[in-house]
């Protein structure tokens, strides 16, 4: 009876074995995919990210064996019982391995794993039977391996009966004890961790244990990206226009080049900070009704007198996922995180793979655990060079390592930004670099040095927090303005996303989207002022781009604000897309409007002006936006070179 973990751990071993011998099946097959770059991978992190979703798959897929081998009762101790436990066995991961090899094939065609997706596409094909036949031939060898991986399942599996489980005491208290904690890891297992700062991981994880999208092939595999993919919208392609001419003609996230100036090379700092609202900005936070809300940022207060800002500025999406597609790749978040979709995996650009060309080296920054929110891995798909995470701050002599740990997301802000501010001073210039910022997070707390002067002064737990992160923002520009690339340097301020609101323009469809964008140069050579604009995240990256220069047309969704082109930005909240362009803001839950406000005089979208003579023209413009995106994420064109 106590050999039961030991027979438990040997199949769980097998079914470990199964999933990668079907992967190295998987690679030689695409051998010659699979190694462009190949000297850039570590094997280690290879081996850490295949376990990493192996894990999850095995756990996934094994769950209901777990439960009846493991299931306390002790009238299941016979050969029929268990023979049909070994059949589960055998089919669950027999399964998984049908899915592994017929994906090796299916991969030369698509470039990545297969989602669950693969239902749509293949909806209404009646000669499927008749092209499986044929795959099957030309690749009899995966056919013959396939067999032999399953005989060796079923031949190989260690049977878990307890024969005369005597006493019954001992034998209810191990199977209770063992299925307890199999419940609790495979949770963890399934997750891909067990700290509150690890979110459930995603196909887009793994990018941060490769070095291109098609080489993220090799740490997952086919059970778990279908599993993780089942019931993620898969941005159904609407058919607004009948054309992609007619749709260009009135949209296209398509940016031609601009010729860099040789002088122009500006280091670019991206500062994310978390739920860093405009409501709590005083030098922002005017709405439309003219009120001035109290400010709790004196110092960005300050910082926004001599920066580029603007009347209205909006993120693109509602959570931390949503911020950084935005952001650093101009791509807003339309029905699902970008990041939690089949369509992460599609070739893409961003901020750092587009300012490379012009030998701009590239660095994320962020004080969780790496690989926290899926951050690195998503810095690293975009072309950032190098993750700094708790791990590095922790290596460094210089900092007081998990001292400086919050406890539950990270390490707190003014230490990792002084360490962020430092460690920019190693970097060859000139350089792009961007940071994610946690401490103004629940649970709202503050370091033990700052808990009596920055307080709980009303009901919004946030606000210390706020105070908090402005003083380790005042204190960060104090040491940046002491190093060397400080003079040549953009910064760019802005929030992830909002936060707890007090008042009420803030609470509103549109006000709870209410980021600061912020651009400040020290040199004074970038624009400075307040413009009479509307903003949003997906603006930055093209801005950038404009000021700068790209050597090459790149896909971006929002536009510069640096040029002189229509005001407007766009989200997606509760089922309806947001549509502002200059003083209107238009909602349209996919199939029809169903209100317009004249936002600028009517912040709380009390007045309703469906029949507007600009609904159909914003409408159109609208359509045309969504049917674009649909259609790039689905085609995999988020890059010109698709």
């Amino acid at each position: 009876m106590l050999r039961l973990p030991i027979k438990v751990l040997a199949n769980v071993v097998l079914a470990y074995a199964a999933l990668m011998v079907c992967r190295l099946l998987f690679v030689a097959e695409n051998w010659s995919a699979m190694t462009m770059g190949w000297g850039d991978l570590s094997l280690w992190d290879l081996v850490c990210g295949s376990m990493l979703f192996d894990t999850s798959a095995f756990c996934y897929l094994n769950a209901f064996w777990l439960l009846l081998v493991l299931l306390p009762l002790h009238w299941k101790e016979c050969d029929g019982y268990h023979t049909f436990a070994r059949i589960v066995f055998v089919t669950f991961n027999g399964l998984g391995v049908v899915m592994n090899l017929t994906d090796s094939v299916y991969f030369q065609y698509t470039g990545r794993r297969t989602t669950a997706t693969v239902m749509g596409e293949f909806a209404g094909e009646d000669n499927l039977a008749g092209v499986f036949g044929i795959e099957m031939l030309r690749h009899w060898y995966l056919v013959v391996a396939g067999i032999a991986v399953i005989y060796g399942l079923w031949r190989l599996y260690t049977s878990t009966r307890t024969r005369n489980p005597r006493p019954l005491w001992l034998y209810y208290a191990l199977h209770l004890v063992a299925l307890t904690l199999t419940v609790l890891l495979c949770i963890a297992g399934m997750r891909g961790g067990v700290t509150a700062a690890v979110r459930p991981i995603t196909i887009s994880n793994a990018a941060q244990y490769v070095n291109r999208p098609a080489e993220a092939a090799m740490v997952l595999n086919t059970p778990f990206s279908v599993i993780r993919t089942i019931g993620k919208t898969a941005f159904p392609i609407p058919e607004y226009f009948g054309s992609a001419e007619e749709v260009e003609a009135i949209y296209s996230p398509v940016h031609e080049c601009v010729a860099p100036t040789d002088s122009l090379r500006p280091n670019i700092v991206i500062l994310i900070l978390e739920s860093f609202g405009r409501e709590y900005i005083g030098a922002l936070n005017e709405t439309a009704t003219g009120e001035r809300f109290p400010t709790f940022t004196p110092f960005v207060d300050s910082l926004c007198r001599v920066s580029l800002t603007f009347d209205y500025s909006f993120c693109n999406g509602r959570k931390s996922i949503d911020a950084m597609p935005s952001i650093l790749s101009s791509i807003p978040m339309f029905v699902e995180p970008f990041i939690l979709t089949p369509a992460s995996m599609n070739r893409r650009t961003g901020i750092a793979s587009e300012l490379a060309p012009l030998g701009y080296y590239s660095a994320f920054f962020h004080g969780a655990q790496n690989g926290s929110m899926g951050f690195q891995a998503y810095a690293r798909s975009v072309g950032f060079r190098d993750y700094f995470g708790r791990t590095e701050y922790n290596a460094d002599p210089a900092t007081r390592g998990d001292d400086d740990f919050d406890g539950m997301w990270a390490i707190w802000d003014e230490p990792f930004l002084q360490f962020y501010a430092r460690t920019m001073g190693s970097f060859r210039q000139p350089f792009v670099t961007g940071v994610f910022t946690a401490t103004s997070h629940h649970p709202y707390a503050v370091p033990d040095e700052y808990k009596d002067i920055y307080r709980d002064e009303d009901d919004n737990a946030n606000h210390k927090c706020i105070r908090y992160v402005d003083n380790a923002l005042r204190r960060f520009f104090e040491t940046a303005s002491r190093q060397p690339w400080y003079a040549n340097t953009i910064f760019v301020l802005t929030s992830d996303h909002t936060n707890l609101s007090t008042y009420a323009p803030y609470a509103t469809d549109l006000g709870g989207f209410c980021s600061p964008i912020v651009f400040f140069d020290p040199s004074g050579r970038f624009p400075r002022g307040r413009m009479h604009k509307v903003a949003q995240h997906i603006d930055i990256m093209p801005t950038l781009l404009d000021y700068v220069g790209a050597t090459r047309p790149y896909v971006a969704f929002g536009k510069s604000l640096l040029a002189d082109t229509a005001s407007w930005a766009v989200n997606h909240y509760g089922g309806v897309y947001q549509y502002v362009e200059d003083s209107l803001l238009l909602q349209f839950d996919g199939d029809r409007t169903t209100a317009v406000y004249d936002f600028r005089h009517d912040w709380m979208q009390t007045h309703n002006l469906l029949d507007h003579p600009d609904r159909p023209r914003l409408e159109r413009r609208l359509k045309a936006i969504i049917q674009d995106y649909m259609q790039r994420m689905n085609d995999d064109r988020l890059t010109t070179d698709n």
